[in-house]
This record gives structure tokens, C-alpha cells and sequence, in this order.
């Protein structure tokens, strides 16, 4: 790590040329990234990806102007130079880190973007003491702020009050059909089905690891069997489930955590400690389990938690039986 950061150039060593070729790169690299938010965004979001559309149009213009000057002032070959190749610079967050996070998370990280420059500009302007350097540098910083006005102007024109509450309710639709949807069924299937063979064992061995080794089979199991069937049912192309992939890995996570809530806690020695410690781990992962489903789903809360709870207590009095008999 220590050699990677000592390689690269320190702003304040950047000629003033170099200074312009990273504003050319720079500009570049954000108007390729708002292009990208745009495609992304044109099948649900129509009027949000022609704001991006707008906005890569912008860094365009202003990288056009600032090969023009490079030109004027230092001739037609721009230096190689990004901003991984200079210390302390601004970095941009990946394409696809932002893209899974929700379109008011993708809009915030635009404004996020042209803060960031802003701020680097000015700052970088501050710690010059050539004239020429500070103008330019200056220059560019009321750029980047001229980005968000205009940024804002295109908001306003492309996304009315109904056009936004229209791609909110898209958005939260989409989260909930890709994650919250298999992760709830995944963490109901973890959590519920495996209560018997966990307690069934505890109570027919009053062996704490015995009894560990059974829960963690069973939900290392279920989340493999879980993850594996959600991400082959439904290629996501005709339900507009989203990525098989993003649901296989919701629906297999949160089975295994629903079943190693309540085996994990047989990891202490004592029989009865670990059993009363695991009966609380289930009653809380039933209220979460009710609360997800009242908070995601729009089903009434004590509609949930009667179904939940009714169905948890039945499996885990199987369980009890089974083992206790």
C-alpha cells in the first residue's frame, strides 16, 4: 500500500499544464459516468436519466472549453494525468457500488460529485501563489458550482413533484421486489423451519455442541437450498424481479442468519442458559420478521405478528415434543 501512495504526484508539484490536463481527464471521466446513471436510469426512470443526459452535456461543453485553452496556452498534445496519479485528489465511487443503492442515492451522489470538485478547486486554489494558477484553478472551482446550478435547472424542468413521487414509488417497488421480498421469505424459511430440528435435538440430547453442529448444518443448509432456488425460479426479465443473483444471494444470507440466530446461542455450555437465551433470539427474530413485513410488505402489523408468531410457536412446540418425548 505505502508504495502504490509514494508513486503518485503531489497536487502541489503539478505544473500548470498538468493542472489542466487533470480538469480535461477529470471532466471526461464524470461525463462518462453521468452517461452511464443515464443509461442505467432510461427504462424506469425516463425523466431522471434525461437530467444525467443533461448533465454529461455539461461536462462536455466545459472539457471542450478546457481543451480549447490547453490548446491556446500550451499547444495540442494533452499530458497523460488522472486522478489516480496525484495524491489527495478526489476519487469517484464506482459505477457499480452506487447503481444497486436507489435513485435518490445515484442523484445524491451527482451533487456529491460536483461538491467534491468544487471543493477540491478551491481549495487547491487557496494553496497557490501564482496569479495565473489561482485564476484558473478558481475558475474551474465556479465551474463545478455552475455544474449544480445547472444540475438543479434540469431537475427542475425534467421532474415535477408527480414525476418524482412516481419514480420514488418505482424505486422502493424495485428494492422490495429484488431485496426486501426473497430476504423476508429467506429469513421466515431460516428462522421458522429450523426451530424443530434445533430444539428437537437440544431436548433430546441436552448437548450444547451436538445441538450447535445440528443448527449450523441445517442453516448453512437451508440458505444454500434457499439461495440456489430463488436465483433459478425467475430470471427477473418478465416479473421485473430484478437480478437472480441479487435475490439468490437476499434469499440465501438471510436464511442461514435466520437459522444461526437461534443455534448460536448453544455455543454456551450450560443447557439451560443457552436454551432460554436462544427461546429470546426467536422471539426477536419473529418481531423482526413481523416488523419487516408491516414496514415493507403494507401487511398490518398485528396481522403479521399473529401470523408469524402462531406459526413460530406451532414449529417450535413440534420441536419440544419431538425431543422431549
Amino acid at each position: 500500500m505505502i508504495p502504490a501512495i509514494s508513486n503518485r504526484r503531489r497536487f502541489a508539484d503539478l505544473s500548470e499544464q498538468e493542472i489542466l490536463a487533470l480538469a480535461i481527464s477529470s471532466e471526461e471521466d464524470d461525463a462518462r459516468i453521468y452517461r452511464t446513471y443515464a443509461e442505467m436510469l432510461r427504462t424506469d426512470y425516463p425523466e431522471t436519466a434525461k437530467v444525467f443526459d443533461g448533465m454529461a452535456e455539461e461536462e462536455g461543453k466545459h472539457r471542450q472549453s478546457l481543451i480549447e485553452l490547453h490548446e491556446k496556452r500550451f499547444g495540442k498534445v494533452v499530458p497523460l494525468i488522472r486522478r489516480e496519479h496525484v495524491a489527495g485528489f478526489y476519487a469517484r465511487r464506482p459505477v457499480w457500488l452506487v447503481e444497486n443503492l436507489g435513485i435518490e442515492r445515484i442523484r445524491a451522489e451527482a451533487r456529491l460529485m460536483e461538491r467534491d470538485a468544487e471543493r477540491f478547486y478551491h481549495k487547491a486554489a487557496q494553496r497557490t501563489a501564482d496569479t495565473d494558477t489561482r485564476k484558473l484553478l478558481g475558475d474551474l472551482a465556479a465551474a463545478e458550482a455552475g455544474h449544480r446550478e445547472k444540475a438543479a435547472e434540469l431537475e427542475e424542468t425534467h421532474l415535477d413533484e408527480e414525476t418524482r413521487e412516481t419514480e420514488a414509488l418505482a424505486s422502493k417497488r424495485q428494492f422490495v421486489l429484488t431485496w426486501v421480498q426473497p430476504g423476508l421469505a429467506g429469513l421466515m424459511d431460516g428462522s421458522v423451519s429450523t426451530l424443530a430440528p434445533i430444539f428437537a435435538t437440544a431436548f433430546a440430547t441436552q448437548d450444547t455442541w451436538t445441538t450447535f453442529q445440528v443448527g449450523l448444518a441445517a442453516s448453512v443448509g437451508a440458505g444454500i437450498s434457499m439461495g440456489f432456488t430463488e436465483a433459478a425460479s425467475d430470471d427477473g426479465e418478465i416479473s421485473g424481479r430484478g437480478s437472480p443473483l441479487k435475490r439468490g444471494v437476499a434469499s440465501g444470507v438471510m436464511t442461514t442468519m435466520g437459522g444461526l440466530g437461534h443455534a448460536l446461542p448453544y455455543l454456551i455450555p450450560d443447557f439451560w442458559t443457552a436454551t432460554i437465551t436462544a427461546i429470546i433470539v426467536v422471539f426477536v427474530e419473529l418481531w423482526a420478521i413481523a416488523w419487516t413485513q408491516n414496514r415493507y410488505m403494507d401487511t398490518p402489523f398485528l396481522r403479521a405478528t399473529f401470523q408469524v408468531v402462531l406459526g413460530g410457536a406451532l414449529v417450535f412446540a413440534a420441536g419440544v415434543l419431538i425431543g422431549g418425548g
